[in-house]
């Protein structure tokens, strides 16, 4: 995987998704990033903001393009605000690895709101 960092892999749901090859329901794009709907939403503002190219979590992505980890987070704002839940609270979430929850191993950011979110998240 390492020699194949930063390229679309073919196993990759994500990957898939960016290609066009998998549909979703895409909220925005960028260059660097597409934002899709959650298909298993856990709020009722449940986006993924997801890197075109391929890091297996957000740490990886960080190390290798921080320009690219940034956009992410930059989406992840303007998520919010076109979903109108920017003045009320939301959360930006990266899971990494399947401990803590990870199932597709192509980093991404949820953005979750409209509910309480409680804290510690669990």
């Amino acid at each position: 995987m390492a020699g194949d960092a930063g390229e679309p892999q073919a196993d990759c749901l994500f990957c898939k998704i960016v290609s066009g090859d998998v549909p979703a329901t895409i909220v925005r794009e960028t260059a660097t990033t597409v934002a899709f709907r959650d298909i298993n939403p856990q709020a009722p503002c449940h986006v993924l903001v997801i890197p075109r190219v391929h890091y297996p979590d957000a740490a990886s992505l960080a190390a290798a393009e921080p320009a690219v980890a940034a956009d992410v987070l930059r989406e992840a704002g303007e998520v919010a605000a076109e979903e109108e839940v920017d003045g009320h609270g939301y959360r930006v979430v990266f899971n990494t690895g399947a401990g803590a929850g990870q199932t597709v191993f192509h980093a991404h950011a949820h953005v979750l709101a409209g509910r309480g979110l409680a804290w510690p998240p669990g």
